[in-house]
């Protein structure tokens, strides 16, 4: 039978094969949008890296900037800010971020973290302490699942209760329905793997309202909670109000070189930072990865509104196009997914022909989904697109599909 391109129906009759695509060992860090390790320049032109730094535009986020430029900003920053270095987090400006983030979140407290896998394991390690079940509601395309090799229950002892389908987010009706006692919920807002997806704001309440009537402790998974703002149109606190706890990522949406925040009520950060000294997260200065998200943090959140603008008018025309289906549609963050046809690595050469011939990066890796043929990619408009107009990123893109 001769090959077809499938219609935009024919995809979302699919969607629950195309749907946990990545849940394939090997697929997950494949598609993830990370930068690739230094390889060396071979006879055939340059690496990957090198490719996509020499752009001018790209569809997805990663810094172009020399990373010892990076060092310098930072230390001219605090230099103009007159603030002076921390011991142990003891210092003026990793102390004063911590109270500006749990503020902006309306809570009491916050905990500067290194990592946020970090972060979120001592937050469920507490929560499943206080409860005794020892047992976390997850969302399957959860971090906890699939990237942290299993460390709820190695380091922990606790065990996850996959509570929803992959192709939606979590909602009340799972809390309610659970298959056992809960200790804890914790809920990606928004779900990576699902293209950005969000609970409507009446979902959201009611999964708050439904944990507090049950007991059940409610923690936010925020990797990417700045891209949530527009959607809800509300403010961060707003968002936040309802949850027991939340952490949020300053390297994913803002840019820096790393870390995290745990915010909470008085007690329960109290608490956190002595499991964070137990993890060996207490390093003896944070200032500079506080420095490096504090310089960034109000000019990225003022621009989200205007990434998410962008990814409307980009996906909406990629839609237009048969040959691919858009997750989800309409697109409600910056971030999105594409599902086309085609084989992994003959779409990395195209992506690096494309880069070559017109300096823009198009997708970072093409994984394989459950669909034999069809791969997903996925996408997120940021301060990297530049000045290249939406167009003409979605002409880019589908440069992907034009013949080798």
């Amino acid at each position: 039978m001769a090959p077809r391109d499938f219609n935009r129906g024919e995809f979302l009759a699919l969607a629950g094969l195309l749907a946990g695509s990545s849940l394939l060992r090997g697929t997950a860090e494949a598609a993830a949008p990370k930068a690739a390790p230094p390889t060396k320049k071979d006879a055939a032109g340059p690496t990957r890296e090198q490719l996509r730094r020499g752009c001018r535009a790209s569809l997805v986020l990663g810094s172009s900037e020399n990373e010892g430029a990076e060092l310098i900003r930072v230390g001219e920053w605090v230099r103009r800010q007159g603030l002076g270095t921390d011991v142990y987090g003891h210092g003026e400006l990793v102390q004063s971020f911590e109270k500006r983030i749990a503020g902006l979140l309306g809570f009491e407290e916050g905990c500067f973290m290194p990592t946020g896998t970090m972060g979120q394991l001592i937050a469920l390690r507490m929560y499943a302490d206080a409860g005794g079940r020892r047992t976390v509601g997850l969302h399957p395309s959860s971090h906890h699942v699939l990237h942290e090799n299993d460390s709820y229950s190695v380091l922990h002892g606790l065990r996850a209760v996959l509570l929803s389908p992959w192709a939606r987010p979590v909602l009340a009706s799972d809390v309610k329905e659970a298959r056992e006692p809960l200790d804890v919920v914790s809920v990606e807002l928004p779900v990576r793997w699902l293209g950005g997806q969000l609970q409507t704001w009446e979902q959201l309440e009611e999964l708050k309202r439904t944990c507090r009537e049950q007991g059940v402790k409610l923690h936010m998974d925020g990797a990417r909670l700045w891209e949530s703002q527009p959607f809800y149109g509300r403010s961060y606190a707003d968002i936040c109000r309802g949850f027991d706890s939340v952490y949020v990522s300053f390297y994913k949406m803002v840019g820096a070189m790393g870390g995290a925040m745990l915010v909470g009520g008085r007690d329960f950060i109290r608490t956190a930072r002595l499991w964070r000294h137990r993890h060996g997260g207490n390093i003896f200065q944070m200032w500079p990865y506080v420095a490096s998200a504090a310089m960034r943090l109000d000019d990225v959140l003022a621009r989200i509104p205007g990434y998410v603008q962008r990814a409307k008018s980009i996906t909406e025309a990629l839609a237009a196009d048969s040959r691919l289906t858009v997750l989800p549609r309409p697109v409600q963050t910056n971030l999105f997914r594409v599902f086309l046809r085609g084989d992994p690595a003959a779409l990395s050469g195209q992506r690096d022909r494309i880069a070559r011939e017109h300096g823009v990066w198009v997708a970072n890796g093409f994984s394989p989904t459950r669909v034999p043929g069809i791969v997903e990619t996925e996408l997120q408009v940021g301060a990297e697109l530049a000045d290249l107009g939406d167009a003409d990123a979605a002409r880019a893109f589908l440069r992907l599909l034009e013949p080798a």
